[in-house]
Parts: C-alpha cells; sequence; structure tokens
C-alpha cells in the first residue's frame, strides 16, 4: 500500500505543477520548475518514485512545456535560469523520451526563436553525450517506456535524424546535424555503449545488444554504412586479442534483424569480417546465403579486395572450411556453364573467374585432391565454353584460369599454356594464385632476391663495361654509318605481272617480300594494267601463307587486296563475294574477304581529292560503271534528279556565292549493291566446313557489321531506300536475339545504319509494318540485355528512330499513317 500512495503524491504533485505551467502567468512557475527537476535528481527523491515520474510523466511534462515556451513568464526567465531549469528538464531526463519529444516539437514549430530555442536544446542534448546514454540504457535495460512501437519509432528518428533536421532548417542547420558530423557521433556513442557492455560482462551484469544491433540494422538498411564503415577499424582491434570484446562483437551482429542482415554484412565486408562476425555464417541462414552466395555469385560490383575477404573468412576457420568447398563448387558450376558466358555481362564473368583462382589458391592439397575431379570437369567446360566465345576478352580469360588451374592441379611438366597478350587484367589473374599475395608484406627495402642468372648477367656487364673503358685509349675514328643501307642482290618488280609471277612461282624469300611490297604501289599507278590480272591476283593473295615470316604480311596483304578491289571495283568484288559462301575456306580467309570489302567500300566512299589517286579517278570514270540492276527499272540518276529539281529554290537577284570546293563524284554509290545483296544470299544453307547460323557466329556477327556498314556509306545512293533498308531488316530479324554478343551487336548497328541511312519519309512508306514491332523489341533490349554495349547501341537506335518518325510527323507535305 505504500508505494500505491507514493504513485497518488507523484501524479498529485505533477498535475497541479502542470497545471501551475499552463497558466497564463504565474510567479510560482520558478518554484514548479525545481520541484519538477527534483524527480530526475537522486538525492530528493526515492527510487520509486523517480521510476514513477520517468515512466509515467516525464514526456507529458516536457510536452507541456514545449507548449508553453512562447508564454510571458518563459521570456522572462534569465538565461542561467532557463538553462539550469528549463533546459535541464530535456537535458537530465530518460534520453529517449526527450529525443522524441525534441524532435516532434521541431516538426510542429514554425521558424521563429522557440524553434531555434528547441534546436539549441537538441544540439546540446548531442553534444552532451546523451546519444551514449540513450544506447546505454538499452543494454542495462532502464529505458523507462519500452515498447515496441515506440521502440520502432526511436529507432526511425535516430537514424534519420540529419533527414529529420534538414527538411525544416533547410540552410540554416547546425553542422552537427549533417550526416558528415552526425552519424560518426553516432558510432563513437554506439562504441562506448558497447564499450560498456564489455565493462559489465567483467563485473558479472547481464546486458542486452538487441537494441544496439537494430540501430545498426537501421541505419545500414537507410544506406547510412558511414557509420559501420567507421566503427570496423575500432572493432577489429579490440577484438585482436580480448576475448570478451570478441563475445560482445559477435553478439551484437547475431541480433541484426533478419531483414538488415544483408546490408550490414555488405556494408561490412569492405573493412573487415573474421574476429568481428565470428561463426555468424554457420548460425545465420540469412548470413550464410549472402556471403556464401549473394557477394560471389549474384553481385559483381565490389573490388577483388571484397573477395579476398569473404574467402578468407570462409578458410580461416576449421568449421567454415566446408562452407568453402560449397562455394568453390557453386563457382565452377557458374563458370563453366555456356550459357552464363553468352549472357551474362563481362565484369560478372571477371569476377567469377576471380573468386574461382582464389578459391583453389586457398585449398589444401589433401582438399585440392578431393576436388580433383570436379576441377578437371571444371577446366574442360569452361575451357570451350570461353574459347568459343566471340570475344576476344572473355577468350583471354579462359586461357588465363585454364593455365592457373592446370598449373595448381599438375605439378607435373604436362600444363597448359596458351599465348596471349598480356594486360593488366590478365597479370591480376595470375597474381591471385600467389599465396604469398595473402599475407606476406611486400620487402621494405625493395631489394630483389639474388639470382645467379642476374649475377652473371652482372659479370658480363662488367667485363664489356671494362673493355670499352680499356679501349676508349685508341684514337681511331668511327665511320659515320646512320645512311648505310643494306645491299640487296634482288631488286624490287617493276611490272605488275612480274610482281604477280613473284607472288605464284618464286621460291626466293626476299623476291617474294619485295613483289608484296610493290603490290599496292603498282597496282594503284598502273589501273589499266590491274583490270587485266585483277580477279587473277587477288585469288593469289587471298590463297598466300605467309612462308616465309615476312615482317607485316598481313598488311601488306591486306593493302594489295583493297588496292585490286579499289581500282577494278565490280569484278574482284563480285569474286570476293561469290567466294565467301564457296566450300573449303578457313573462317580466317572468310573473315579477311569481308575486311578487303569493307576497306574498299570505305575508300571508294571518301572524296577523291588527294593528287596521289589523280590517276585512278582519270582511269577508273565512274559514268562508265554499270550500276548495281536492282529490282527497281528507274535509273538512279533519273531519280536523284527528281530529288534535286523537287528541293531546288532558284533566286533571280543577288550575286552568287563563289565555290569554295569542288565537288567529286562519288565511286562507292553506284556500285554500293555489288558490296551488300551478293552477301545476303545462300546465309542459311550450312556447307561441309562453313555454317553460318550454327557454330560460326564469329563470322556471321562480322557479316552483319560489314552488311550494316555498306549500308551506312551508301547513305546518298538511291538504291537505299527501296531495297537495302528493308532487305537488311529482313536479314538480321532472324537472328536479333542470338546467343552470342557479338552477332546481337552487329544486329544493332546494322539497326542503327537503317536508321542513320534511310530518309524520314522512307521509313513511314517502306518500313511502316515493321517499325513498332522493332521499337518495343529494341526497348526490351536497351532494359534488359546483359552486354553493356548491346543495351547502348539499343538506346542509340530508339533515339534515331524517334527523331525520324517525330521530323517525319511534323512535316505537313508527309503521308499520314493512315495512308
Amino acid at each position: 500500500m505504500e508505494s500505491v500512495s507514493d504513485s497518488d503524491s507523484v501524479r498529485l504533485e505533477v498535475s497541479a505543477c502542470l497545471r501551475c505551467l499552463s497558466s497564463s502567468d504565474s510567479s510560482r512557475n520558478i518554484t514548479v520548475l525545481q520541484t519538477l527537476l527534483s524527480y530526475l535528481d537522486e538525492a530528493s527523491h526515492g527510487a520509486a518514485q523517480r521510476a514513477q515520474f520517468s515512466r509515467s510523466h516525464y514526456s507529458r511534462t516536457l510536452r507541456v512545456l514545449i507548449t508553453t515556451i512562447e508564454a510571458d513568464w518563459v521570456h522572462r526567465l534569465t538565461a542561467r535560469q532557463r538553462e539550469e531549469l528549463w533546459d535541464a528538464l530535456f537535458l537530465r531526463g530518460p534520453p529517449e523520451q526527450a529525443l522524441l519529444v525534441l524532435l516532434e516539437a521541431i516538426g510542429e514549430l514554425s521558424p521563429s526563436t522557440s524553434l531555434d530555442h528547441v534546436v539549441t536544446i537538441t544540439e546540446k542534448f548531442l553534444q552532451d553525450g546523451r546519444l551514449t546514454n540513450l544506447l546505454w540504457s538499452y543494454c542495462v535495460g532502464s529505458a523507462q517506456s519500452d515498447s515496441p512501437q515506440l521502440r520502432e519509432t526511436l529507432l526511425g528518428r535516430l537514424s534519420a535524424l540529419p533527414d529529420i533536421m534538414a527538411n525544416k532548417l533547410h540552410h540554416n542547420i547546425s553542422p552537427l546535424f549533417l550526416p558528415q558530423q552526425y552519424y560518426p557521433l553516432l558510432a563513437s556513442a554506439m562504441l562506448t555503449a558497447l564499450q560498456r557492455t564489455c565493462q559489465a560482462l567483467r563485473d558479472n551484469i547481464n546486458c542486452s545488444l538487441a537494441f544496439v544491433s537494430q540501430t545498426l540494422g537501421k541505419l545500414c538498411l537507410q544506406g547510412h554504412g558511414l557509420v559501420l564503415a567507421a566503427m570496423a577499424p575500432r572493432l577489429s582491434a579490440c577484438t585482436r586479442s580480448d576475448m570478451v570484446w570478441q563475445r560482445v562483437c559477435w553478439k551484437l551482429f547475431e541480433s541484426i534483424p533478419q531483414r538488415s542482415m544483408e546490408c550490414v554484412l555488405t556494408a561490412l565486408v569492405p573493412e573487415s569480417l573474421g574476429r568481428i562476425v565470428g561463426n555468424l555464417v554457420l548460425r545465420n541462414k540469412k548470413a550464410e546465403f549472402v556471403i556464401t552466395h549473394k557477394l560471389l555469385l549474384l553481385q559483381y560490383k565490389y573490388e577483388t579486395g571484397v573477395l579476398r575477404t569473404v574467402l578468407g573468412y570462409l578458410a580461416a576457420d576449421r568449421d567454415r572450411r566446408p562452407l568453402l568447398i560449397q562455394v568453390l563448387r557453386c563457382i565452377c558450376q557458374a563458370w563453366a556453364n555456356p550459357s552464363a558466358v553468352k549472357h551474362t555481362p563481362m565484369e560478372q564473368q571477371l569476377y567469377v573467374s576471380k573468386a574461382l583462382l582464389l578459391s583453389v589458391s586457398l585449398l589444401k592439397d589433401q582438399e585440392l585432391q578431393d576436388l580433383r575431379s570436379e576441377l578437371l570437369q571444371c577446366l574442360l567446360g569452361g575451357m570451350q565454353s570461353h574459347l568459343d566465345s566471340s570475344v576476344l576478352r572473355i577468350r583471354c580469360v579462359g586461357m588465363v584460369v585454364g593455365e592457373c588451374l592446370s598449373s595448381r592441379m599438375d605439378n607435373a611438366d604436362t600444363k597448359l599454356k596458351f599465348e596471349y597478350e598480356q594486360d593488366e587484367e590478365t597479370r591480376e589473374l595470375l597474381s591471385l594464385m600467389t599465396p604469398s599475395g595473402w599475407c606476406e608484406p611486400e620487402p621494405v627495402d625493395g631489394k630483389a632476391h639474388k639470382n645467379p642468372l642476374n649475377q652473371v648477367s652482372v659479370l658480363q656487364h662488367n667485363i664489356i663495361l671494362t673493355f670499352i673503358h680499356k679501349s676508349s685509349d685508341d684514337e681511331l675514328t668511327p665511320y659515320d654509318m646512320t645512311e648505310d643501307q643494306e645491299v640487296s642482290q634482288t631488286s624490287p618488280p617493276r611490272y605488275l605481272r612480274d610482281c604477280l609471277e613473284s607472288l605464284m612461282s618464286s621460291e626466293d624469300a626476299m623476291r617474294v617480300e619485295l613483289s608484296l611490297k610493290a603490290a599496292d604501289p603498282l597496282v594503284r599507278r598502273n589501273a589499266f594494267a590491274a583490270r587485266e590480272i585483277s580477279v587473277q591476283m587477288s585469288k593469289v593473295l587471298l590463297h598466300m601463307e605467309d612462308k616465309y615470316n615476312i615482317q607485316g604480311f598481313l598488311i601488306l596483304r591486306h593493302a594489295a587486296m583493297v588496292a585490286l578491289a579499289v581500282t577494278d571495283c565490280i569484278p574482284v568484288t563480285q569474286y570476293l563475294t561469290t567466294e565467301f559462301y564457296s566450300l573449303n575456306y578457313s573462317l580466317r580467309q572468310r573473315l579477311d574477304m569481308l575486311e578487303v570489302l569493307v576497306a574498299a567500300a570505305q575508300e571508294l566512299s571518301l572524296p577523291t581529292t588527294d593528287k596521289k589517286n589523280s590517276s585512278i579517278i582519270s582511269a577508273l570514270d565512274v559514268a562508265e560503271l554499270p550500276p548495281f540492276q536492282g529490282h527497281d527499272p528507274v535509273h538512279w540518276r533519273q531519280v536523284v534528279e527528281k530529288r534535286i529539281q523537287s528541293k531546288t529554290r532558284r533566286i533571280s537577284k543577288g550575286a552568287s556565292q563563289p565555290a569554295t570546293a569542288k565537288a567529286t563524284p562519288n565511286r562507292y554509290a553506284p556500285v554500293a549493291g555489288y558490296f551488300f545483296f551478293p552477301l545476303l544470299k545462300n546465309y542459311d544453307k550450312p556447307e561441309v566446313t562453313f555454317d553460318l547460323l550454327g557454330s560460326d557466329h564469329l563470322v556471321l556477327g562480322r557479316l552483319i557489321h560489314s552488311l550494316g556498314l555498306f549500308m551506312h556509306l551508301a547513305v546518298n545512293a538511291p538504291v537505299v531506300s527501296p531495297i537495302m533498308g528493308s532487305a537488311l531488316l529482313d536479314f538480321v530479324w532472324t537472328v536479333r536475339y542470338h546467343t552470342d554478343q557479338m552477332v546481337r551487336r552487329g544486329v544493332l548497328f546494322a539497326v542503327c545504319s537503317v536508321f542513320l541511312s534511310m530518309p524520314s519519309q522512307n521509313l513511314l512508306l517502306d518500313l511502316g509494318d515493321m517499325l513498332f514491332e522493332t521499337r518495343t523489341w529494341l526497348t526490351d533490349v536497351a532494359e534488359g540485355d546483359p552486354d553493356a554495349d548491346c543495351r547502348s547501341l539499343a538506346v542509340q537506335s530508339l533515339v534515331l528512330l524517334d527523331k525520324s518518325l517525330k521530323k517525319q510527323l511534323k512535316d505537313p507535305q508527309s503521308p499520314s499513317l493512315e495512308s
């Protein structure tokens, strides 16, 4: 009954005080404030009365103070009285209730001196370490009014305090409320609460870390991983040799709510794991999924250091090593999966490759022997999938990983060895197999280990220097040999037929090399002679092999074939396009044909203003070239003339402008069809050595890209509008969902070429039935294709298509959609 009377007395006295404060102007308010403040003083009231006040009346008291903040008696308080009585009630009571009331008042008050006063108290609340007291009160269970609703509200206010203050104060916000200062302050408060918990455990006092864990989880869930990044170095240092700190840290992360576990771990992984989280991955299924699956197989945005941290954490403890084996099996399946190689981005494939090499490097010898058959299966299947790719970068990754795996599994001399270009990416992959990279620091003095070979080289170098020093006394003047040239018994051919004869039948390496070097200039200087042997010489060059290891052989042969295709365009082009689908040609030769055709088309489309090409221009009269006979019987000159007449405006008055540049004929326009249409034949007929729609997707991608380039170069040719655009779209439409990313890139490039080359009016007239379906497909590619280049090309195609359609629909003379 005594406790009941104490409760009633506290309630009656507090109610009287609050009625007095609510009166308009009372002279007893200073005494009332002192009375209320006494309930927060241990010397004035008993523990039961103070607990009753804090639990039932404290929040109500603070809200009454907020409602009277504009009263006259409050303004008559001196600065000292306000600080010691009015402000102290907010700064000496239960911190969780005070913070909630302060933030509630800040949200309700309008800009005024009263709002500034409340903001100042909130700033003092943070400066006086009240955040630490708040967290510690929940650790020892002294928080007065703890309910699920109150706790969730408090967690939201703690994690979003900078946003709350910024939304209210805007540019007048104090620096203490900015994220750069507030979240490190909150991190320091959490570390202090953890330190007090460690001391309490040493004193046999029970503590709970649930609220601190919930706070940390809420912060990370809202994207404030800066708090954990600030705490991680201190936690790692404290857990290095202190078992109590280890127990506290383990319990801290074990108590993280499930919905926040992923955010906490992803914020912690770039810093450290190990001693901080203990065996959390064995006790928490969500943590196991995040660490063993999501961070390694689903996400690929992290640096190599994150992979080292995660895999090193799994390998560091005997109980966690089975998870390392499990992870390695999953990574092997992902790396060797042909579908993953085709449909996942290059960045993710590189990330998985790094994870595979790091996992294998962490295996012990016995574990390696137990997994040997699985690793061998991964090696064989993955190598085939990577080497079959048309992307050079993927093939290089496959070769490097294959070398590293074979080297780790086989200690014998029979190991895989490939030829590839060393770059930063391949060097990083190779370094992942070095165990010393995990724990051994680099030498401080920077001196390399002594190598007997190096010592021999140094000895030889010293002997040479000594000899030079002894010979320096001789007064012999050396000859100037800078202008000397090597004397050759063989002279380069002067006639084109001699050049062809040497290339066909000569066994003299020097003569063949000189003939190959002279082929390009001889063809361009002797256009009429080149026309007589153009096809024969193209055939010889196409089948020619580098038997004598001639420097720059591929470049010289390519230049000669391009010169032939430019000089005698139609016969050579017909020969190459016909042979492209013939039997008994290698993929390299078919790619050579496409490269020659593309280079010739590019050269023909350029203005012929260079002096070095003047002989070719005079010999090759464009007007004499027969245009490609397509389905349209109207001569292209008539079409161009009509188009010029319809768009020409003639002004009778005014001086005419002098011509600044001489118009030159486009040599490519009349022959564009010879490059384009023959390559669209027989693509769907697989031959014995060539399956364009099957396994030879590298050639298919290059063919589609070449066709798109042929159309783009023929932008001003009349044959583009009625025939080329629709033919090219029909061809690429069947392979738009090809599994190989190089083919999809070629398809999108071809679509871009169509939209760039065709006039906007022809898009609606000739391709109207396909445009809307094409636009839907491009939208799907731009949103969901795994290849970044494909997504970029799809976006560019959509922009071009929308621009053309808007331009055409705004033209009053354009045909309507109904027509």
